[in-house]
Formats: structure tokens, sequence, C-alpha cells
């Protein structure tokens, strides 16, 4: 954390846009780049959630200087990839090219956000596309759990209001719904880069870039009001749901349960780290050592804790993909090493293999260029750098078997 600080430069462009430059030397002269652009309110997004996910998608199908055909054949010719993507929150954007490519490849994705055609047909087929998606996750046993799982842990929310999980059934009438000139209306009254965000980490040269950066986006201001959209956890009853697919070999288990946390609580490394010893390790956890190895239930097995950065809402979550005869021993099992963890504890052997390894995966993970610009493009909104990290990693290796255990 303390190199990344040192080499890192922070500013604004203009019109209120933060960004994070970071240059550095890398194989091929590799670089990427993370964007964000967040809009709305939570009065003004009410009823535009499924409007604001063709917005984003239209981005990428065609600008008034170049067709979808035309967009693809120009990141090929600056070997890069340049994704654009948008939802109810807000638009994104992921670069990955070279150094020789870079300046260019931003412009090309200012081009996208900025004068995207909204095409007929390309709006015609991505609807079809997915329509066709929701009728196949409606029969997919792991599409049903992430979405039934989703609605029941998180609170009823009116309908319109964008925090709503939808059922397949609901997004499916929404989608059907959407006009092509909803999504032209949408873009106009919400896009723009006021309350943008950008990180660029690789190899690249920083006045050219800062140069290209202010010429692309500088200029370029917010319609509307952007007031970030909370999401306090709120209790909710307790449930459990089945579905059947009697179709299909394998099913899908999921369960978890809530509780007010940000990832700055005092709480938070101890739980981070107890999370790692449950359900962390692929092999190694204690729920998939007991009922992946020992009693052979399930195929897949993984349990972790998480809280958000800027939301007292955090939740612990598990994962297990299983054969459906195997249900009632996979309960029981899943239940005796939650409970077994909370009444006895961990041990000192592994708090310190868990911290390790936790560790480790954090040293890893800066080394990943393109995870490190998401990393920095989201603290610019949280406020944080890079010492927050190395703070947290501090209290991780500080952490004392009876802290852990009383946590």
């Amino acid at each position: 954390p303390d190199n990344i600080e040192k080499r890192t430069t922070r500013a604004a462009l203009p019109n209120g846009m933060k960004y994070a430059l970071l240059p550095k030397k890398t194989r091929g002269e590799s670089v990427n780049v993370t964007m964000t652009f967040p809009f709305g309110t939570l009065q003004s997004l009410q009823g535009k959630s499924t409007i604001a996910d063709f917005t984003g998608a239209m981005l990428s199908k065609g600008t008034t200087k170049r067709t979808l055909a035309e967009l693809k054949d120009e990141q090929d010719r600056l070997k890069a990839r340049v994704m654009v993507s948008g939802g109810a929150e807000g638009a994104f954007v992921n670069i990955e090219t070279d150094r020789a490519h870079l300046a260019e490849a931003i412009r090309l994705a200012g081009e996208m956000l900025r004068m995207p055609s909204f095409p007929q047909d390309e709006f015609d087929k991505y609807k079809k596309q997915y329509l066709t998606g929701i009728d196949e996750q409606k029969t997919d046993p792991n599409a049903l759990a992430a979405n039934t799982f989703a609605r029941i842990s998180s609170p009823e929310y009116p309908a319109g209001d964008p925090r709503r999980v939808l059922t397949f059934e609901e997004e499916a009438a929404a989608v059907q719904a959407v006009t092509l000139d909803q999504a032209k209306d949408f873009y106009k009254k919400f896009y723009g880069a006021s309350d943008a965000t950008c990180a660029v980490v690789g190899d690249f040269d920083k006045a050219e870039i800062e140069k290209a950066l202010r010429e692309t986006f500088g200029d370029w201001k917010s319609p509307a009001k952007y007031e970030r959209i909370a999401e306090d956890y709120k209790p909710v009853p307790l449930r459990n749901e089945s579905i059947l697919t009697p179709d299909k070999s394998n099913a899908v288990y999921m369960a978890g349960y809530g509780f007010p946390m940000r990832n700055d609580d005092p709480e938070y490394p101890a739980l981070v780290v107890g999370g790692q010893i449950i359900g962390g390790g692929f092999l190694n956890s204690r729920l998939a050592t007991r009922i992946r190895q020992k009693d052979g239930l399930s195929y897949t097995v993984n349990g972790s804790f998480s809280a958000s950065p800027r939301d007292k809402d955090g939740s612990f979550s598990a994962f297990m993909i299983y054969n459906p005869e195997n249900l009632a021993k996979l309960e029981t099992a899943f239940r005796e090493e939650i409970e077994r963890a909370s009444r006895e504890g961990f041990t000192a052997e592994e708090l310190e293999a868990a911290k390790g390894g936790w560790l480790k995966s954090r040293r890893v993970g800066r080394a990943n260029d393109a995870g490190l610009a998401r990393t920095l493009n989201s603290y610019l909104a949280y406020g944080r750098d890079l010492n927050w990290d190395a703070q947290l990693e501090k209290q991780v290796e500080a952490l004392t078997l009876s802290q852990l255990n009383a946590t």
C-alpha cells in the first residue's frame, strides 16, 4: 500500500470528475482503466430500473460516428477491449489496452458514452436476447436459487423502487414494456460526468492521459442531481424456501443472514478471518472439510462474511451444489458446523493459517492491475486511499484468538 500511495496522483477535471493515476512498468506495456459515472436519486429513479438497463446496453451498440461493426473494428485496431455498460445506479467503463493506444481508447469510450446512436434494430435484438435469458433462468437451479435468496433476504421494497429485486415474471413484464424512446429520454435526463471517477493503472504517459481525460470528459456535466441510494441493513423475517426442478440432476443450496455492519467497524477484521476459516478455502475451510471431504455431500462449498464500505449492511452467506437426495444430511452438517464455530470457537492454528492466507491473497490482489484500478476508482467515491488497506491488514495481523472467538 505504501508504494502504491507514493506513486499515485489524484486530481479532478473542471466538471468535478475525480481521477487517480498510477503509472508503472508492465509486461507488454499493458494498462487498465476503470471508470464509474453515477447518477440519479431514489426519487428520480423510481420505476426506471429496467429502462436504465436498456439505456446502458445501448451504449456499446453504435455511436453517431460508428456502427456496432465499426466500433469492433476500431477496438481491434487499437488492440483494446473497451467495455461500456450501465444500469440504474450509473454507467461503467473498463479498458484494457497498451501504452501506445491508451489515449485513443479513452476517446473511443468517450464517444460511446457521449454519442450513442440508439439503433432500433439493436434495441429489438437486445430485448429478444434479454427475454430469452429470463426464460432460460426460470429452469436453472443456480439462477432460481440466487433470485429467490436475493428477494427473501432483502427488505420488501415497493414496486418501482430501484432496490427491489424482481421475480423473473416481473422482470419479463418490465422488459416487454420498455421502448427505445424511454431509453433515449433516460439517457438525456441522467447521463453526465460531474460525479464520475476514473483510475488508470499500468504503463502510460501521465501528461498525455490527463490531457485525454480532460478533452474527453472535462466539459461533460450531469443534467440532474446525484444522490447515492443508501442500503442499510433492515431485518427480514426468517424464511426457508424450496423450489422443485425435477428434471435437473444437481441442486443448489443458498443460506445466509444479515446484520448492521460497515467494513470499518471494529469487529470487521475478526469477521473477515472467521469467514475465511468457516467458508473461505475451496478445500480446507470448515464447511468444505466437513461437507465436501468428510461427508461427501456437496461438489462445491463456500461461505463468506461481507460488509459494505458505506452502509451499515453486513451478511454471512453460503453456497453449495449437491445431489438432491442429500438435502437433509447437508442441512444438518451445515447447521452443526455454524453452531460448533459459535459454541467452541476456533483454534490458534486455524487463526494463523487464515491470517496468512488472507494477507497473501491481498498482496496477490494488489499485483493485479485491473483489480487495483477497480480499488483506486471505488476509493475515490468512498473518500479512501490505500492507507486504509494497510490499516486493515495491521488489524488482521494483530488479531488474537480471544478477540476472534468473542466476535
